[in-house]
């Protein structure tokens, strides 16, 4: 089995919706850094798993210096943010998502 992670940064703002007082409900920035961990068995033409850049570009492309309420679908937590890049990447089975220093969200398949 072939491993590669790329990691990168993303600017984003958003806002959680929930059902309690907190300061995450009012519209604030993280400096996001997103690992995007992908496998396989064999290796493609090019002899890669995945192009190093093609990863970046597909979530770049997708979610920096963006208002991730109005480009997501969903209540952009660091959680559902790990789930949905990890969809969007072919062969990713894993994205850890830091939203801070002390705040990281990891989303992984099973096997």
């Amino acid at each position: 089995m072939y491993y590669i992670e790329k990691t990168f940064e993303i600017s984003a703002c958003h806002r959680l919706t929930l059902p309690y007082e907190s300061k995450c409900t009012r519209m604030h920035g993280h400096n996001w850094t997103i690992t995007v961990c992908c496998k396989s068995k064999e290796l493609n033409s090019e002899g890669m798993v995945a192009d190093f850049t093609t990863v970046k570009q597909t979530i770049m492309s997708r979610l920096d210096h963006q208002n991730l309420n109005e480009v997501l679908p969903f209540n952009p937590t660091a959680e559902n943010i790990a789930f949905w890049i990890t969809n969007q990447v072919p062969h990713c089975y894993k994205t850890i998502v830091k939203e801070s220093e002390g705040n990281t969200a990891t989303y992984e398949r099973d096997a």
